[in-house]
């Protein structure tokens, strides 16, 4: 990850492929918020309030809403999918890139080929079955700050 004694290593932003509930929403948000995200795009229109961000991470993190999330990738980042599919690899063996553009889908459905064309890694959570949008977010989210900080201990 980051060398040592390197202050700041990277940065990431994590994208929702048409979230279906509100509920997962606002705890996606306040995952990002948690773990350091620097951006959360949000797109379709099924799920269009975040009211349980009880933490208000939209304060401290631009939340955008966006037709397609390609168009807010930021420069240099990796899109990464979050994705069961054949080809992921497993998040445990998976090697975070500095700046990284994580995208998961809706909790009813897959990202699909629309989404997983352009993402440049698949990854998975090796769970037996799906799970929870926000759940999801927490795990990777988490595995990036605890592979990034096996060096000096610092906060994201």
């Amino acid at each position: 990850m980051g060398a040592q004694g390197d202050e700041c290593w990277g940065f990431f932003a994590v994208g929702l492929d048409n979230p279906k509930t509100a509920i997962n929403i606002g705890g996606v948000l306040r995952a990002s918020d948690c773990y350091g995200a620097s951006l959360v795009a949000v797109s379709g229109s099924r799920a269009v309030r975040s009211s349980t961000d009880t933490s208000k991470a939209y304060r401290r993190i631009p939340v955008l809403r966006v037709g397609d999330l390609r168009d807010v990738i930021p420069f240099d980042c990796v899109p990464i999918a979050i994705e069961l599919v054949p080809e992921s690899r497993s998040l445990v063996d998976f090697t975070h890139p500095e700046r990284a553009f994580y995208v998961f889908g809706a909790e009813d459905n897959t990202l699909g080929h629309r989404v997983l064309s352009w993402c440049v890694h698949k990854v998975m959570v090796p769970t037996r079955t799906c799970m929870n949008l926000a759940s999801c977010v927490n795990v990777v989210l988490y595995d990036r700050l605890s592979k990034s900080l096996r060096g000096p201990a610092r906060l994201p």
